[in-house]
């Protein structure tokens, strides 16, 4: 299990400062692992996600939190409006009105205004929602953690694999090319015929081409992993591991703990966040139709000028301050939010089906993956020892074609039961590997 102290250390200081990092030539497979969880690119994406909902959370958090803002406002009449009033007012006849100009041509305010919620219930809903975001995305961040883990295992081992496969393969063809030479000689003495030869040639061919087709695979594994680990893939890298460190018991020996929980399962816990989650929006929903309570405060100065003066130490500022509070109340939607309400609780009792469906799949999983690593683990014996057996059949044939005994066609068909053998004990050991890995991932118990 992803350690949740690691979890947020990595997250919050693992990507916030560059770090000169020198590149390992040789690694074993702890090391890239260990190297590839700080550079996979995959997995510095998913951190940066946790990152952001760090920010989301705090961002719902600052809505109920005081907000200040100020304003400053100038204005320059060219020319002052004229108001026009009844002349009576003045002593004039009435029936007639006086051209009135008021105010300054020129005028400034300045403000600050204080917002405050103090309930709405979509907020605190909004609040419990941004918890559930970051889950989800550390959710994620342990599921790409795991499946670079489990690609990093599998590309790693597949190197060596195609380094045994290339191993078996040059021992077969030196093999090869000493019989051919010790052929050549007694056809050419006239002890053999020269079909026998031909035979030699022809199964020669193969294991070269198929030499030359692993030594590719190897060198295209071995960039593949480096990719899976976030390493240049000009740089040299060398594997210290061998295939035997990597074929201990504990390889064959995995054992599913009795008393089985699967709640650390990655898949089960996105299924549950995932049902929190739609929980939440249906409260969500609900939420909205409950009333909405704010309060503000609000200070200005206006000052007034015949000419721009509002920087002189003499300028009047005139000001004003206003309390007040303001209340939502939602009365009548047209049944939008009561639809709203309703579809997020469909969403919901959908999610808690998906969470079911998802516990009763991963139990049947486990027991699946259980038993195909046991078939991998008594397939990796049988085809160990039939390699055994393979190897002293072709040896012995051997020695019976050059005595006389055997034809060549009997020689060349213990040499390809011998070359299926290699292959099937390579095959079995990354399977394995692969049907362990399923398991561990499954239980999340790859560490």
């Amino acid at each position: 299990m992803i350690h949740k102290i690691y979890l947020i250390t990595f997250v919050l200081f693992g990507l916030h400062f560059p770090i000169c990092q020198t590149l390992p030539e040789l690694v074993s497979l702890e090391e890239a692992l260990a190297f590839g969880e700080q550079n996979n690119r995959n997995i510095k994406k998913a951190s940066m996600e946790i990152r952001k909902a760090y920010k989301d959370q705090w961002s719902t958090i600052a809505i109920g939190l005081p907000q200040i803002s100020a304003n400053a406002d100038y204005q320059n009449f060219i020319e002052l409006p004229t108001s026009l009033i009844p002349a009576q007012f003045f002593g004039g006849n009435e029936g007639e009105f006086a051209e009135v100009q008021f105010g300054t041509p020129q005028t400034m305010t300045a403000g600050l205004t204080l917002q405050q919620l103090i309930f709405d219930g979509s907020y605190i809903v909004g609040l419990e929602a941004s918890k559930i975001f970051l889950k989800i995305s550390e959710n994620i961040f342990e599921k790409t953690l795991l499946e670079v883990r489990r690609n990093i295992v599998q590309t790693y081992s597949s190197v060596l694999l195609a380094r045994e496969n290339i191993d078996f393969l040059k021992k077969n063809k030196n093999n090869l090319e000493k019989n051919l030479l010790e052929l050549n000689q007694l056809y050419e003495n006239g002890f053999e015929e020269e079909e026998s030869v031909e035979q030699i040639r022809l199964t020669l061919s193969g294991v070269k081409t198929q030499l030359r087709y692993i030594n590719n695979v190897e060198r295209i594994t071995l960039d593949m992993l480096k990719l899976l680990m976030g390493f240049p893939i000009k740089s040299p890298l060398i594997l210290s591991d061998d295939l035997e460190k990597l074929t201990n018991d504990s390889l064959f020996n995995f054992k599913v703990p009795e008393n089985l929980s699967l709640d650390n399962n990655i898949d089960i816990k996105i299924a549950e966040n995932n049902l929190l989650s739609e929980t939440l929006l249906y409260r969500y929903e609900r939420s909205k139709g409950l009333p909405r309570l704010s309060a503000f405060l609000n200070g200005n100065y206006t000052g007034n000028s015949e000419s721009f003066t509002f920087t002189q130490q003499g300028q009047k500022w005139f000001g004003a301050a206003l309390l007040g509070i303001n209340l939502q109340i939602p009365v009548f939607s047209s049944l939008r939010r009561s639809a709203l309400s309703q579809k997020a609780k469909i969403a919901m009792l959908q999610a808690e089906n998906d969470l079911t469906e998802t516990q009763e799949r991963i139990l049947i999983e486990v027991k699946a993956a259980e038993n195909d690593y046991k078939l991998a683990v008594e397939n990796y014996f049988t085809n160990k020892e039939n390699l055994e057996l393979a190897t002293r059949i072709e040896k012995k044939n051997q020695l019976k074609y050059f005595e006389g005994v055997t034809s060549s066609f009997e020689l060349r068909e213990a040499q390809l039961q011998l070359y299926s053998a290699q292959n099937n004990y390579i095959k079995s050991i990354q399977e394995v590997i692969q049907k362990k890995l399923s398991l561990q991932t499954i239980l999340n118990t790859t560490q």
